[in-house]
């Protein structure tokens, strides 16, 4: 078991946890992830390094309730322990001094898009950054990517914060004003990630995502994250989760994420989650 050392909220249902796993501190490298179960019933569920504390024994992970685990998962405070955690899992980022590099973050995203962005940066690089989030509540670890960017736009569908548009726009933009950008690292919604890939593959600009599709076991033996990459069939836990954007077939990629939506509402609906009681106890309270 492993004690939470520190959880709070940073966003909407996005939650930073602070978690003791000094072996995993100590090896994990940028890009990869670990697979945990919160308690001995729970299902597995793949959750990026975010950061890690070597003196400290911690690793950091960034979690948005979403499914039912996820939710689970945000009602856990400092001092409860996860049941179980393995890792580090999957490839680590490939690191060098391109130049320029763009990191982008699509909403917690950016947990992921953070540790390399912190690599690239102490290889050499020039990192800018580029963030999204539906509103500016939901745009996260802006003032830890400025430490390590010459440059951060944030940017909100709403136009509530930062730039009023996608970030894809935003790269749009940087590549219009005639940047040099030697390298494009994508994290984020598929959605999003397949369109930042259309949008550097006109200038061949080397193009980068973390894939995350349904991961079980983390050493490939399952076949649940199987995806298509250069025509070729991959394991996204052992062969990646990072891939040439520009070889990613992103339609295959969103029909096997969308396999198993009606179990996971199914599950999340009966679900008597800890999370609403809360939420509707603070609700009657301030209405008190």
């Amino acid at each position: 078991m492993n004690k939470i050392v520190e959880a709070r909220f940073i966003g909407p249902d996005v939650k930073m946890f602070r978690i003791e796993a000094p072996k995993i501190a100590e090896k994990r490298k940028a890009g990869q992830f670990i697979i945990l179960r919160v308690d001995s019933n729970g299902e597995r569920i793949p959750l990026t390094i975010a950061d890690s504390n070597v003196e400290e024994g911690t690793i950091t992970i960034i979690v948005q309730g979403i499914g039912k685990t996820t939710r689970q998962l945000n009602t856990v405070e400092a001092g409860d322990y996860i049941r179980d955690l393995v890792g580090p899992l999957g490839k680590a980022s490939h690191i060098e001094n391109f130049g320029t590099a763009v990191s982008i973050g699509g909403g917690v995203g950016t947990a992921i898009a953070y540790p390399t962005a912190k690599a690239l940066k102490e290889a050499g690089n020039e990192v800018i950054s580029i963030i999204g989030g539906r509103t500016k509540e939901y745009v996260i670890l802006e003032d830890e990517l400025k430490k390590v960017s010459s440059e951060v736009f944030p940017c909100t569908d709403d136009g509530s914060y930062g730039f009023h548009g996608f970030v894809t726009q935003k790269l749009q933009q940087l590549i219009d004003s005639g940047k040099k950008i030697d390298f494009v690292l994508a994290i984020g919604p598929i959605p999003m990630m397949s369109a930042v890939a259309e949008v550097t593959r006109p200038y061949g600009i080397k193009t980068v995502v973390s894939l995350n599709p349904v991961m079980v076991d983390g050493t490939g033996m399952c076949g649940g994250c199987r995806a298509l990459v250069g025509d070729k069939t991959v394991f996204v836990c052992v062969d990646g989760p990072e891939f040439d954007a520009h070889e990613v077939d992103f339609k295959v990629l969103m029909t096997r994420n969308r396999m198993y939506n009606p179990q996971e509402k199914e599950s999340l609906e009966n679900h008597n989650c800890n999370y609403d009681k809360m939420f509707n106890k603070g609700l009657e309270e301030k209405a008190i």
